[in-house]
Protein backbone atom coordinates (compact mmCIF):
# COMPACT_ATOMS: atom_id res chain seq x y z
CA UNK A 1 0.00 0.00 0.00
CA UNK A 2 1.69 3.15 -1.15
CA UNK A 3 2.11 5.49 2.26
CA UNK A 4 0.46 8.57 0.05
CA UNK A 5 -2.95 6.91 -0.09
CA UNK A 6 -5.46 8.24 2.21
CA UNK A 7 -6.13 4.43 3.55
CA UNK A 8 -2.47 4.54 4.77
CA UNK A 9 -3.14 8.44 6.18
CA UNK A 10 -5.74 7.16 8.15
CA UNK A 11 -4.17 4.07 9.52
CA UNK A 12 -1.07 6.15 10.38
CA UNK A 13 -2.97 8.55 12.31
CA UNK A 14 -5.49 6.21 14.45
CA UNK A 15 -1.40 4.61 14.88
CA UNK A 16 -0.16 7.69 16.23
CA UNK A 17 -2.87 8.60 18.65
CA UNK A 18 -1.75 7.79 21.96
CA UNK A 19 2.13 8.42 21.15
CA UNK A 20 0.85 11.93 19.98
CA UNK A 21 -2.28 12.45 21.33
CA UNK A 22 -1.99 16.22 22.29
CA UNK A 23 -1.00 17.08 18.67
CA UNK A 24 -3.58 15.16 17.05
CA UNK A 25 -6.14 16.74 19.29
CA UNK A 26 -4.65 20.32 18.66
CA UNK A 27 -5.48 19.46 14.75
CA UNK A 28 -8.86 18.26 15.38
CA UNK A 29 -10.18 21.12 17.29
CA UNK A 30 -8.94 24.03 14.95
CA UNK A 31 -10.81 21.99 11.94
CA UNK A 32 -13.62 21.96 14.20
CA UNK A 33 -13.61 25.55 15.26
CA UNK A 34 -13.45 26.50 11.30
CA UNK A 35 -15.91 24.43 10.30
CA UNK A 36 -18.14 25.96 13.07
CA UNK A 37 -17.89 29.08 11.94
CA UNK A 38 -20.37 28.37 9.36
CA UNK A 39 -22.71 27.14 12.34
CA UNK A 40 -22.55 25.38 15.21
CA UNK A 41 -25.78 22.98 14.45
CA UNK A 42 -23.39 19.71 12.98
CA UNK A 43 -27.51 18.61 11.59
CA UNK A 44 -27.35 21.75 9.54
CA UNK A 45 -23.29 22.08 8.75
CA UNK A 46 -21.84 18.88 6.80
CA UNK A 47 -18.40 20.37 7.42
CA UNK A 48 -18.91 20.17 11.00
CA UNK A 49 -20.32 16.86 11.29
CA UNK A 50 -17.50 15.35 9.57
CA UNK A 51 -15.19 17.24 11.63
CA UNK A 52 -16.87 15.74 15.16
CA UNK A 53 -17.48 12.50 13.42
CA UNK A 54 -13.58 12.47 12.96
CA UNK A 55 -12.25 13.68 16.46
CA UNK A 56 -14.71 10.97 17.83
CA UNK A 57 -13.46 8.53 15.97
CA UNK A 58 -9.73 9.38 17.53
CA UNK A 59 -11.33 9.28 20.79
CA UNK A 60 -11.23 12.74 21.44
CA UNK A 61 -13.24 13.58 24.31
CA UNK A 62 -16.69 15.59 24.27
CA UNK A 63 -15.52 18.68 26.68
CA UNK A 64 -12.57 19.15 24.16
CA UNK A 65 -15.01 19.27 20.78
CA UNK A 66 -17.60 21.37 22.36
CA UNK A 67 -15.13 23.56 23.34
CA UNK A 68 -14.22 23.90 19.95
CA UNK A 69 -17.35 24.26 18.32
CA UNK A 70 -17.74 27.31 20.71
CA UNK A 71 -14.82 28.86 19.52
CA UNK A 72 -15.67 28.46 16.21
CA UNK A 73 -19.01 30.13 16.79
CA UNK A 74 -17.49 33.10 18.90
CA UNK A 75 -19.13 31.84 21.95
CA UNK A 76 -15.47 31.44 23.33
CA UNK A 77 -12.25 33.57 22.99
CA UNK A 78 -9.07 33.06 22.03
CA UNK A 79 -6.28 32.95 19.45
CA UNK A 80 -8.07 33.56 15.93
CA UNK A 81 -7.02 30.21 13.53
CA UNK A 82 -7.14 30.61 9.90
CA UNK A 83 -7.87 28.45 6.93
CA UNK A 84 -5.16 28.61 4.34
CA UNK A 85 -4.19 26.46 1.34
CA UNK A 86 -1.19 26.19 -0.63
CA UNK A 87 -1.08 24.82 -3.98
CA UNK A 88 2.00 23.08 -5.65
CA UNK A 89 3.86 20.71 -7.91
CA UNK A 90 6.44 18.28 -6.76
CA UNK A 91 8.61 15.47 -9.26
CA UNK A 92 7.24 14.23 -11.63
CA UNK A 93 3.66 16.33 -12.40
CA UNK A 94 2.42 15.55 -8.89
CA UNK A 95 0.19 18.33 -8.21
CA UNK A 96 -0.60 18.86 -4.16
CA UNK A 97 -3.00 21.28 -2.35
CA UNK A 98 -2.04 21.62 1.68
CA UNK A 99 -4.60 22.69 4.17
CA UNK A 100 -3.23 24.74 7.11
CA UNK A 101 -5.18 25.59 9.90
CA UNK A 102 -2.93 27.67 11.72
CA UNK A 103 -2.41 31.21 14.29
CA UNK A 104 0.20 32.41 12.08
CA UNK A 105 -0.05 32.18 8.58
CA UNK A 106 3.88 33.98 8.28
CA UNK A 107 4.63 30.52 9.81
CA UNK A 108 2.74 28.34 7.73
CA UNK A 109 3.49 29.65 4.78
CA UNK A 110 7.32 29.43 4.94
CA UNK A 111 7.39 26.38 6.06
CA UNK A 112 5.10 24.67 3.67
CA UNK A 113 7.21 26.62 0.80
CA UNK A 114 10.25 24.85 2.26
CA UNK A 115 8.74 21.43 2.24
CA UNK A 116 7.84 21.75 -1.28
CA UNK A 117 11.22 23.28 -2.22
CA UNK A 118 13.63 21.08 -0.78
CA UNK A 119 11.78 18.11 -2.46
CA UNK A 120 12.27 19.87 -5.74
CA UNK A 121 9.14 21.28 -6.21
CA UNK A 122 7.53 24.95 -6.19
CA UNK A 123 4.14 26.78 -5.78
CA UNK A 124 1.95 27.03 -8.46
CA UNK A 125 -1.64 27.05 -9.50
CA UNK A 126 -2.99 23.40 -9.38
CA UNK A 127 -6.67 23.80 -7.97
CA UNK A 128 -8.34 23.92 -11.68
CA UNK A 129 -7.49 20.37 -11.47
CA UNK A 130 -9.81 19.29 -8.37
CA UNK A 131 -13.14 19.46 -6.96
CA UNK A 132 -14.56 19.46 -3.43
CA UNK A 133 -16.24 16.28 -3.12
CA UNK A 134 -17.65 13.96 -0.10
CA UNK A 135 -15.26 11.15 0.15
CA UNK A 136 -16.47 8.18 2.24
CA UNK A 137 -14.09 5.19 2.93
CA UNK A 138 -15.19 1.23 3.99
CA UNK A 139 -12.75 -1.11 4.71
CA UNK A 140 -13.22 -4.35 2.94
CA UNK A 141 -12.96 -6.72 6.40
CA UNK A 142 -16.03 -4.76 7.24
CA UNK A 143 -17.90 -5.76 3.71
CA UNK A 144 -17.00 -9.01 4.26
CA UNK A 145 -18.23 -9.76 7.77
CA UNK A 146 -21.74 -8.29 7.01
CA UNK A 147 -21.55 -11.18 3.39
CA UNK A 148 -22.29 -8.31 0.96
CA UNK A 149 -21.15 -7.99 -2.10
CA UNK A 150 -19.04 -5.25 -3.88
CA UNK A 151 -21.88 -5.52 -7.00
CA UNK A 152 -25.12 -5.26 -5.25
CA UNK A 153 -23.22 -2.34 -2.90
CA UNK A 154 -22.28 -0.51 -5.52
CA UNK A 155 -26.12 -0.36 -7.24
CA UNK A 156 -27.39 0.29 -4.11
CA UNK A 157 -24.80 3.22 -3.76
CA UNK A 158 -26.05 4.17 -7.42
CA UNK A 159 -29.70 4.40 -6.38
CA UNK A 160 -28.27 6.86 -3.62
CA UNK A 161 -26.60 8.93 -6.11
CA UNK A 162 -23.01 8.80 -5.24
CA UNK A 163 -21.14 10.78 -7.64
CA UNK A 164 -18.43 7.56 -7.95
CA UNK A 165 -17.52 4.19 -6.43
CA UNK A 166 -14.23 2.47 -6.52
CA UNK A 167 -12.95 -0.71 -5.35
CA UNK A 168 -9.58 -0.86 -4.09
CA UNK A 169 -6.81 -3.08 -2.84
CA UNK A 170 -8.24 -2.32 0.85
CA UNK A 171 -11.73 -1.51 0.83
CA UNK A 172 -14.22 0.84 -1.14
CA UNK A 173 -14.35 4.81 -1.65
CA UNK A 174 -17.31 6.03 -1.89
CA UNK A 175 -17.64 9.81 -4.14
CA UNK A 176 -20.69 11.86 -3.13
CA UNK A 177 -21.80 15.52 -3.44
CA UNK A 178 -20.95 17.14 -0.28
CA UNK A 179 -24.61 18.06 0.85
CA UNK A 180 -25.25 13.84 0.43
CA UNK A 181 -22.01 13.14 2.65
CA UNK A 182 -24.26 12.28 6.10
CA UNK A 183 -27.06 10.98 3.83
CA UNK A 184 -24.43 8.33 2.48
CA UNK A 185 -22.71 7.78 5.39
CA UNK A 186 -25.84 7.03 7.63
CA UNK A 187 -26.81 5.03 4.61
CA UNK A 188 -24.21 2.63 5.01
CA UNK A 189 -24.15 2.38 9.01
CA UNK A 190 -27.69 1.17 8.67
CA UNK A 191 -26.61 -1.69 6.53
CA UNK A 192 -23.65 -1.77 9.73
CA UNK A 193 -20.94 -1.33 7.63
CA UNK A 194 -18.50 1.27 10.03
CA UNK A 195 -16.76 4.19 7.86
CA UNK A 196 -13.07 4.27 7.61
CA UNK A 197 -13.38 8.00 6.99
CA UNK A 198 -16.14 10.32 6.07
CA UNK A 199 -14.62 13.66 4.93
CA UNK A 200 -14.97 16.76 2.37
CA UNK A 201 -11.79 16.12 -0.01
CA UNK A 202 -10.06 18.03 -2.79
CA UNK A 203 -10.65 14.77 -5.37
CA UNK A 204 -8.53 15.28 -8.41
CA UNK A 205 -10.05 15.11 -11.81
CA UNK A 206 -7.08 13.77 -13.78
CA UNK A 207 -4.73 11.41 -12.02
CA UNK A 208 -1.16 10.17 -12.66
CA UNK A 209 0.26 6.59 -11.33
CA UNK A 210 2.87 7.38 -8.55
CA UNK A 211 6.45 8.26 -10.39
CA UNK A 212 8.56 5.12 -10.22
CA UNK A 213 12.18 7.10 -10.11
CA UNK A 214 10.24 9.54 -7.29
CA UNK A 215 8.24 7.56 -4.99
CA UNK A 216 10.66 7.56 -2.26
CA UNK A 217 11.18 11.24 -2.06
CA UNK A 218 7.47 11.80 -2.79
CA UNK A 219 6.86 9.66 0.64
CA UNK A 220 9.09 10.89 2.43
CA UNK A 221 7.47 14.75 1.54
CA UNK A 222 4.06 13.31 2.21
CA UNK A 223 5.03 12.53 5.68
CA UNK A 224 6.91 15.75 6.47
CA UNK A 225 3.80 17.39 5.87
CA UNK A 226 1.29 15.21 8.06
CA UNK A 227 3.81 15.39 10.74
CA UNK A 228 3.87 19.18 10.55
CA UNK A 229 1.65 21.07 13.48
CA UNK A 230 -0.13 23.18 11.11
CA UNK A 231 -1.14 21.16 8.16
CA UNK A 232 -4.99 19.63 8.79
CA UNK A 233 -4.76 17.48 4.87
CA UNK A 234 -3.47 17.53 2.10
CA UNK A 235 -4.65 16.05 -1.54
CA UNK A 236 -2.64 15.11 -4.74
CA UNK A 237 -4.11 14.09 -8.46
CA UNK A 238 -1.82 10.09 -7.25
CA UNK A 239 -3.99 7.41 -8.19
Amino acid sequence: MSGHSKWATTHRQKELVDAKRGAIFTKLANIITIAARSGGDPNANPSLRAAIDKARGSNMPKDNIERAIKKGTGELGGEQVEELFYEGMVPTGVQVIVKCLTDNKNRSGATVRHLFTKNGGAFGAVAWNFSQLGVIRVAGEEIKAKHLSYEDLELELIDQDVQDFQKETEGITVYTEIKDLQKIKDFLEAKGLKTESSEIEYVAKEKIAMPTDNQEKLEKFFEELEDNEDVSDYYTNLI
